[in-house]
């Protein structure tokens, strides 16, 4: 997979697929901007290196047609404000039905504005887009900054962490869960699962490969909405023993105030671990972000599903087609 330093930008350019799918509120304005400033190494280096460059995202769902909500005028101001100068933002790409469709004309009319392409986009490597699998036949293209240190990142996590390796897993999606569990625990020390997955587990009478390495919660609270003090304070143990955390999932019900205390627990004991830390999954991300730590910790994915997938051992279509 080639990157940003094997080429020369000088008068190029640059088309860049970006990850700006980001939450917005009622009046439009943007909620989180992780994603945006996450993208910002390579938006800097490739104006350093004299590229004209053209970015590209996806917002939200509008399912092939233009939807005025999810116009990209936010994100381009947003864009504009924490670069200090004016950047070219392609409209939302899935207002073409051809982009989710990966379609070979629409790729081809993107990549008529471009010498070379960047994907910077971890959060959609797992999509079968135009914008991300079927543009990479039109022109050179390479990984960002952002795709490279994601993949790096996943990739020491799963063949060669800092043992002891604490995974905890939270969360409701329990068909992708499963696999991760399977797959982490061949490298885990100890999984801790959140009493929603445990309950599953069992509901489901799912086996897994490792279970002498599950740790599951001993009490809870609202019958099952969050996990007990007893729970916490085994949880709490684990981690403070560990030299590489894996976080994915919440730990309760953290949507509703009251059923978010063990989760934040949890988060504050990871960061005093001084553990490196690896969290990942859109409701984490967010929830971390609310507490204000985003910065405590060693790596936030941009990806959920994508991540889920990379971990879980499965080929991406976007990594695969910058090989």
């Amino acid at each position: 997979m080639k990157t940003l330093k094997d080429f020369n930008f000088k008068n190029k350019r640059v088309l860049v697929r970006c990850d700006f799918n980001v939450p917005l509120g009622n009046q439009g304005e943007i909620l989180d901007d992780f994603r945006i400033r996450q993208t910002l190494p390579t938006i800097e280096y490739l104006i350093k290196e004299g590229a004209e460059m053209i970015l590209m995202s996806h917002l939200g769902n509008p399912g092939g047609k233009f939807v005025k909500e999810l116009e990209m005028k936010p994100i381009a101001e947003k864009l504009t404000e924490l670069l200090g100068e004016k950047v070219v933002l392609l409209e939302n790409l899935r207002f073409s039905p051809g982009e989710e469709q990966n379609d070979e004309n629409f790729a081809r009319e993107l990549a008529k504005t471009g010498d070379i392409y960047i994907n910077d986009a971890f959060g959609v490597c797992h999509r079968n887009h135009a914008s991300v699998v079927a543009i990479t036949k039109y022109l050179p293209s390479a990984a960002g900054f952002l795709l490279e240190k994601e993949v790096k990142t996943l990739t020491n996590l799963m063949s060669s962490p800092q043992k002891p390796l604490i995974a905890i897993i939270g969360g409701v999606k329990m068909e992708t869960k499963v696999k991760l569990i399977d797959k982490i625990s061949a490298v885990a020390d100890f999984v801790l699962i959140s009493g929603l997955v445990n309950k599953a587990i069992i509901g489901q009478k799912i086996q897994l490969k490792y279970p002498e390495k599950i740790v599951a919660p001993v009490d809870e609270i609202g019958g099952g909405k969050d996990i007990g003090p007893a729970t916490i304070g085994l949880f709490q143990e684990k981690i403070s023993q560990a030299r590489t955390i894996f976080w994915n999932g919440p730990l309760g019900k953290v949507e509703e105030k009251e059923f978010s205390a063990g989760t934040e627990e949890i988060a504050h004991a990871i960061i005093n671990s001084g553990a490196f830390s690896v969290v990942g999954g859109g409701e984490t991300v967010e929830f971390v972000a609310k507490l204000g730590l985003t910065e405590k910790f060693g790596h936030i994915s941009t990806g959920g599903g994508a991540m889920l997938a990379f971990l879980g051992g499965e080929k991406l279509p976007g990594l695969e087609s910058l090989k």
